[in-house]
């Protein structure tokens, strides 16, 4: 990559507003990532962060620093991916965020796909909501998203890449194990753990549950988890049913502590979509990702 390390490191620290967030993205650890830091600060003779209280915030010098920065990545990233396509090879950095269930069970399968065709491009993943993946994809801090919750910003391009299937799941070892379905009217009496809010898993299941005549207000809502993995993990322990996707359960499902419990009336398939800025599909690795996607 062409791009100065110190800089990218500064970068990294600047759009994920944390240390920890940063080190865990660029694979290194905590304590390089605030050398690389404070040798950018010593370099340039003046303070990039605010390190005061919780958040990580950047001072007046940081955030111009910041815009000059990610105009050095881009022209680095386009710099690789135009010597590269003179020979004929995509290469150069991909840039992805995604919504968490989308990255911890159906991006993985995307990108070995994707890696067999161009293992010279260079790919990053960062995660969080649906939310949060088009406030990043606004902000600049990646070039695409892959998602599941729906979209209604003008300044963003959606296209459905897929379909993926979510159910209600109880554990193995609940009486309900043994029944062949569920009448929706029968949802209120098992305890739920649900997607917080503001995830696109969630307002999926909102959605879905309204269509099918189920007011929110008269679920039993235990707790709310910020990942699928909570959620799989407390259906196990026997905390609560689940709706989540089918794809994010297939070795429980084949050990049988989780099992999928039909509910009668209720069908939920949500669309796995990729989101980037409106416009004409891009080049370099980007566009390749997204040709390989809609093909």
């Amino acid at each position: 990559m062409l791009e100065n390390f110190r800089l990218k490191v500064f970068r990294m620290v600047a759009e994920q507003a944390s240390f920890r967030k940063a080190s865990e993205v660029l694979n290194i650890t905590q304590p390089a990532v605030s050398q690389q830091v404070h040798a950018l600060e010593s370099e340039l003779e003046t303070t990039l962060f605010d390190r005061s209280g919780n958040r990580v915030q950047l001072t007046p010098a940081g955030m111009r620093l910041l815009r000059y920065a990610r105009r050095v990545a881009a022209l680095a990233a386009e710099t690789e991916s135009e010597l590269a396509g003179m020979q004929g090879e995509v290469a150069g950095a991909l840039k992805l965020g995604s919504s968490t269930t989308v990255a911890q069970f159906i991006l993985p399968q995307l990108l070995a796909r994707f890696r067999q065709f161009h293992p010279r491009v260079k790919i990053s993943v960062i995660s969080g909501n649906t939310e949060w993946a088009v406030e990043t994809l606004l902000k600049g801090s990646i070039m695409m998203g892959v998602i599941e919750g729906p979209v209604s910003n003008a300044e963003v391009y959606r296209r459905k890449i897929l379909d993926d299937r979510m159910a209600l799941m109880i554990s193995g070892s609940h009486p309900w194990a043994q029944l062949k379905s569920l009448p929706l009217e029968r949802l209120p009496e098992i305890p739920l753990l649900m997607r917080e809010r503001g995830s696109g898993s969630r307002r999926v299941v909102e959605s879905a549950l309204r269509r099918a005549g189920m007011r929110m207000s008269r679920l039993n809502i235990e707790m709310e988890l910020d990942t699928t993995g909570a959620i799989i993990a407390g259906i196990e322990a026997g905390l609560g049913a689940g709706i989540v996707s089918l794809c994010a359960v297939p070795k429980e499902l084949r050990l049988g502590t989780i099992r999928a419990l039909p509910v009668e009336g209720l069908d939920i398939v949500r669309p796995i979509s990729l989101i980037r800025r409106a416009g004409p599909m891009p080049e370099g690795p980007a566009g390749a990702f997204e040709q390989m996607l809609l093909s």
